[in-house]
């Protein structure tokens, strides 16, 4: 009789390389080596410091990207956040974990953040946020002419968002950005493939951003309210069609 033990449902997965890879990034964080504001090692550097394939150092940067541990320099370089978002895990586990939870709760959720945020953001913004949400812009218009992956585009997309809620000087809704923009993510990417939808987006961030610029918050809320609901009807023709 074999002594080999079937693998269980329950059997717990080996971490990925790109998983140790961030870990080990987080674990220099902790130790002090890397602090809030300082530069990561490139990508060549991190290849070669951990022995793993660069596909490996890019996937870990992703997702501490994602999980606001870090945030995205000029020329391709990254930086360590000026704090890490606790709550962008936990809403990941409630979406996991709560079955009522649903694509609703997500929306409601931006409108009551995101048009007031653009209000906000009206009476506060400075030149380097609008420079931020032009260059968002620019790259979602970029990943759309070069017919490039979608990561491109959604990426471009919630840098948009998060310059925005960084303009409103309020560090709890960026701290609030950070976290909805992970669970985000996966509603964009079904939105990617709808017809025009991609487009649509554009041209809506960019009357968000004029009406920024402008100092109208009426407008930025009311801007941001209707971009919000049109995207929403599109990631639900998406699940229908999908």
């Amino acid at each position: 009789m074999s002594d080999v033990v079937p693998p269980s449902a329950d059997a717990i997965a080996r971490p990925k390389t790109y998983e140790l890879v961030a870990e080990r990034l987080v674990g220099m964080l902790g130790e002090g080596t890397l602090r809030p504001g300082d530069g990561l090692p490139t990508e060549r550097e991190l290849t070669e410091r951990f022995a793993v394939g660069r596909s490996s150092v890019r996937e870990a940067l992703r997702m501490l990207e994602s999980q606001g541990v870090i945030r995205s320099a000029s020329g391709g370089s990254f930086v360590v956040a000026e704090a890490m978002n606790p709550l962008n895990s936990s809403l990941r586990l409630l979406f996991a974990l709560d079955e009522r939870a649903g694509l609703h709760d997500l929306f409601e959720l931006r409108r009551i953040l995101e048009c007031e945020a653009a209000a906000l953001a009206a009476e506060r913004r400075l030149p380097e946020h609008l420079e931020e949400m032009d260059a968002a812009t620019e790259g979602m218009a970029a990943a759309l002419a070069g017919d490039g992956p979608a990561d491109a585009f959604i990426d471009a997309d919630l840098r948009f968002h998060l310059a925005l809620a960084r303009a409103t000087g309020n560090r709890v809704v960026l701290h609030t950005m950070h976290a909805v923009r992970d669970v985000l993510r996966r509603a964009l990417m079904k939105v990617y493939k709808i017809p025009a939808s991609p487009e649509s987006a554009v041209g809506e961030h960019r009357a968000i951003r004029d009406a920024i610029a402008a100092g109208d918050a009426a407008r930025a809320r009311d801007d941001m309210r209707a971009h919000l609901a049109r995207v929403e009807l599109d990631v639900r023709k998406a699940g229908t069609n999908g």
